[in-house]
C-alpha cells in the first residue's frame, strides 16, 4: 500500500492486529547496511497500551514540553510475518530503544517495578546479555550511543552513552516539574558527567555523523512576547562543550525527536503546541545548512507523527496516528523527500512507537576533549557585539559606550512544597558582574564553570538592550561567539580584537556576594517611600493602587505571600500595549518594553527592534510635578528588578545567607 499524503487515510488500513506488508518488508525494509550487507528485516519498537496514564495527561499537557510516558510499555522485537515478542522479561516498563552501531545490541530505559526509578540497560537483540548501565542516577531516559571520546594522555579512545536525567532535581524554568538534563557515562556506568546546564529540560538526543549530539531544549525566546518560549534543536560536543543553536527560528515553535538520515537530512517532529505524546508534523533541515534549510514534510491534514528513525536507504521509520484522540499509533515507512509512505505494522490495542531497524549503521567521528574536571572556571569571549541578526538600521552602531552584565541562573530545587506559583519563578538571577565592553565591541571574561549564565548588553541606565539565551561553559572550556545573536552560518571578520590581547576579566564572585534584585527587599521600600502616597497611588482615583504597608495580600496558597502593590504592578495584560505580553505594566526580563519603566523615565524606552518601539501608549511621567522624584539609583533598581525577572522574592539563599 503506497500513498501520497492526503486529507484522509482509509480506515481499513488500521483494522487488523499486526497488519503487515510482508512482500515489501522482505525486500525493502532491510535495505543495505553501511557495510554493504543486507539488513535483517527486524524491527525493535515500543508498545504502549491504550488508555494508560499518559493519555490521561492530555488535559494537563503544557503544550511546549512533551509529557513523560512509558509506564507499562514493552519493547518488542518483530520479524516480518511473525508476531512481536518482548525483547526483555521481568520489567514493569521498558521503552526508548536505541541500536548499537553494529546493530547487535539495544540500549533502553526500563524499570523492574512500578516504584523504581527509570534506569538505562543494554541487551543483545537476541535478548541475551542483559546488563544495567545506570544506577542511582535519577530517572534516566532516551539513551543513545556516542562515538569515541579521547584525551591527549589517554591510552585509547573509549565509548560512552548519553541520556537525559532529572538527577539534579531542579525545577523547570518553564513549568512546575523537574527539569531533565543531558548526562553521559561509560558503558559500565562509571565516569558520570553532566553535559548541559539549561534551567529547563533538554530532551531526545541523537548522535550526528561528526560526533556531536543534536537535542531539543526549551528556552525563553529573546524575541518572544509572553512566557511560552520555544523548543529549539541544539548541538553540543559529547563532552558538553560548544553548545549552539542547530535549528530554531524557522518553522513551528517546538522542535524535538531529531534523527539523521542516510541522505544527511535531520528529520524531526515539530508543532506550535504539543499533545500528550509530543506528536506533530514532520520537517527536516539539511546537515549542510541546518540553520536555513527548513522544509515541512507533512501537513496537519496528514495526521500526527512521532519518533522518526533512519533506514539505510535514506527513508525513515515513523509512528503516525490520526488527529482523532481515539486512534493509536502505527509504524510507517516514509520517504522524507518525496512524501511517499506505507503502513508496516499497527496493533490497535497499542501505540506502536519508537521503531528502529535492526541493521548496522556508520560509526560517528570520534571527538577529543579539553574539559578538565578539576578546573572550576571557564572563559567566554565575543569578537564584536555590533555584528547582529538585525537589520543594519535597527542595531547599535559603533562607537558605543555599553556594558556587559553577566548573570547566574539559580534554579529552585524540586522538592515537596517548592512549586512556584503563577507570579513567582523557578529560577533566580544573580549578578556575577558588570564590565565595560571594548570600543571594538569585544569582551573576554572568566566565569564559574557548569552554571547557567545569561549575558545582557546594558546602557547607561542599566537597562538591558538585548540578552542571550541561557548558556554555560564546561571546566577549562574557552567558549566564543561572533556577535549579538549573529547568524552562525556566516564567516566572522578576519581581525584580532582588543579584548583578546589581554587576560580574561575574572567574574568569580563568591556565592555569598552574588546579589539578586527582588520586589520584597529592594523595590517595595521605594514604593512605600515615594509611590504609595496620597498624591500618587494611594488616592481613590489612582488607576493602579499601591500601599505603603508591607502586610501580605489575602488569598490562598502562595498568593498570601505577595504584597498588594506587587499584585497591582503584575496585573495581567488584557488589552495592554504590546498585546501578547503576560503582564500589563511589567514585562519580566525586558525593562525597556515595560510601561512601568516608560512612566518612570517619562518616555518610551523600547528600541527600534522591539514591537512596541512606536507604541501610541500614553506615557505620563511619574512621579508628578511637585512630588519627590526618584533618584537615578532608585530608577535603576526598578530596571534591574525587571531585567532580572521581576521576582517577588529572590528565594534562593547562598551558603553565606545573602542573595
Amino acid at each position: 500500500m503506497k500513498l501520497r499524503f492526503r486529507s484522509r487515510f482509509r480506515s481499513n488500513a488500521r483494522t487488523a492486529l499486526g497488519l503487515v506488508v510482508c512482500a515489501i518488508l522482505a525486500g525493502t525494509l532491510s535495505g543495505r547496511s553501511p557495510s554493504g550487507q543486507p539488513g535483517s528485516g527486524l524491527l525493535v519498537f515500543t508498545q504502549l497500551p491504550r488508555q494508560t496514564e499518559a493519555e490521561k495527561l492530555g488535559a494537563f499537557a503544557d503544550g511546549m514540553l512533551p509529557q513523560p510516558y512509558g509506564e507499562r510499555a514493552t519493547i518488542v522485537i518483530w520479524q516480518p510475518g511473525a508476531k512481536p515478542r518482548p525483547l526483555v522479561k521481568g520489567f514493569h516498563s521498558s521503552c526508548d530503544p536505541q541500536l548499537s552501531f553494529d546493530g547487535g545490541k539495544v540500549l533502553f530505559a526500563g524499570k523492574k517495578t512500578a516504584s523504581d526509578a527509570w534506569d538505562i540497560f543494554e541487551v543483545g537483540v537476541d535478548g541475551t546479555g542483559l546488563r544495567q548501565v545506570t544506577k542511582n542516577m535519577g530517572n534516566c531516559r532516551n539513551p543513545i550511543y556516542q562515538g569515541t571520546l579521547f584525551t591527549l594522555d589517554s591510552k585509547e579512545p573509549w565509548y560512552q552513552v548519553s541520556f537525559v536525567s532529572d538527577l539534579a532535581q531542579e525545577l523547570n524554568e518553564y513549568g512546575p516539574f523537574p527539569a531533565v538534563d543531558l548526562y553521559s557515562c561509560k558503558l559500565d556506568g562509571t565516569e558520570l558527567r553532566r553535559l548541559t546546564f539549561n534551567p529547563s529540560s533538554d530532551l531526545s538526543p541523537w548522535i550526528l555523523p561528526d560526533g556531536r549530539m543534536v537535542y531539543a531544549a526549551w528556552q525563553l525566546s529573546t524575541a518572544d512576547r509572553g512566557r511560552m518560549g520555544r523548543v529549539a534543536l541544539h548541538a553540543v560536543n559529547i563532552d558538553g562543550t560548544d553548545n549552539n543553536i542547530f535549528a530554531g527560528d524557522e518553522g513551528l515553535r517546538v522542535k524535538h525527536m531529531p534523527c539523521v538520515t542516510a541522505n544527511r537530512l535531520v528529520v524531526f517532529v515539530e508543532s506550535d503546541r504539543l499533545p500528550w505524546d509530543g506528536a506533530g508534523r514532520l520537517s527536516y533541515v539539511t546537515l549542510r545548512r541546518n540553520l536555513h534549510s527548513h522544509h515541512a514534510i507533512t501537513t496537519e491534514k496528514d495526521g500526527l507523527f512521532l519518533s522518526p528513525s533512519p533506514l539505510p536507504d535514506g527513508q525513515i521509520l515513523v509512528s503516525r496516528r490520526d488527529s482523532d484522540k481515539q486512534k493509536t499509533h502505527g509504524i510507517y515507512r516514509l520517504d522524507p523527500e518525496s512524501g511517499r509512505m506505507e503502513l508496516l505494522y499497527d496493533d490497535p490495542k497499542y501505540h506502536d512507537i519508537q521503531a528502529k531497524a535492526v541493521t548496522p549503521r556508520a560509526v560517528p567521528d570520534g571527538r577529543s576533549t579539553v574539559v578538565l574536571e578539576s578546573e572550576p572556571t571557564a572563559k567566554i569571549y565575543c569578537l564584536d557585539f555590533h555584528i547582529s541578526d538585525l537589520a543594519a538600521d535597527k542595531w547599535i552602531k559603533p562607537p558605543s559606550n555599553l556594558k556587559l552584565r553577566v548573570l547566574e541562573g539559580l534554579p529552585r530545587k524540586a522538592r515537596a512544597g517548592s512549586e512556584p506559583s503563577a507570579l513567582s519563578s523557578s529560577i533566580t538571577k544573580r549578578f556575577l558582574g558588570e564590565i565595560n565592553v571594548d570600543p571594538d565591541g569585544s569582551f573576554n571574561i572568566q566565569v564559574p564553570a557548569n552554571i547557567p549564565i545569561q549575558l545582557q548588553l546594558v546602557d547607561s541606565h542599566g537597562m538591558a538592550l538585548r540578552a542571550s539565551h541561557w548558556i554555560w561553559a564546561k571546566n577549562k572550556e574557552h567558549r566564543g561567539c561572533i556577535g549579538c545573536h549573529e547568524d552562525n552560518e556566516l564567516t566572522p571578520p578576519n581581525k584580532f580584537v582588543s579584548a583578546l590581547s589581554r587576560n580574561s576579566t575574572p567574574l568569580l564572585l563568591p556565592e555569598e556576594h552574588r546579589r539578586s534584585v527582588d520586589f520584597r527587599r529592594d523595590v517595595m521600600p521605594i514604593v512605600a517611600r515615594k509611590c504609595a502616597t496620597a498624591a500618587c497611588h494611594s488616592s481613590p482615583t489612582a488607576a493602579v493602587k499601591l500601599n505603603a504597608s508591607l502586610e501580605p495580600a489575602g488569598g490562598k496558597g502562595m498568593e498570601q505571600q505577595f504584597n498588594r502593590s506587587y499584585l497591582s504592578l503584575m496585573a495581567s495584560a488584557g488589552g495592554a500595549p504590546g498585546a501578547g505580553e503576560a503582564f500589563k505594566y511589567v514585562h519580566p526580563g525586558k525593562a525597556r518594553t515595560s510601561p512601568l519603566i516608560w512612566h518612570l523615565f517619562g518616555r518610551n524606552t523600547s528600541q527600534a527592534w522591539d514591537a512596541s518601539y512606536k507604541s501610541a501608549y500614553p506615557v505620563k511621567p511619574m512621579p508628578p510635578s511637585g512630588e519627590a522624584a526618584l533618584t537615578d539609583m532608585e530608577r535603576r533598581t526598578f530596571v534591574e528588578w525587571i531585567d532580572l525577572g521581576a521576582l517577588w522574592d529572590g528565594f534562593q539563599k547562598s551558603a553565606g545567607g545573602s542573595r
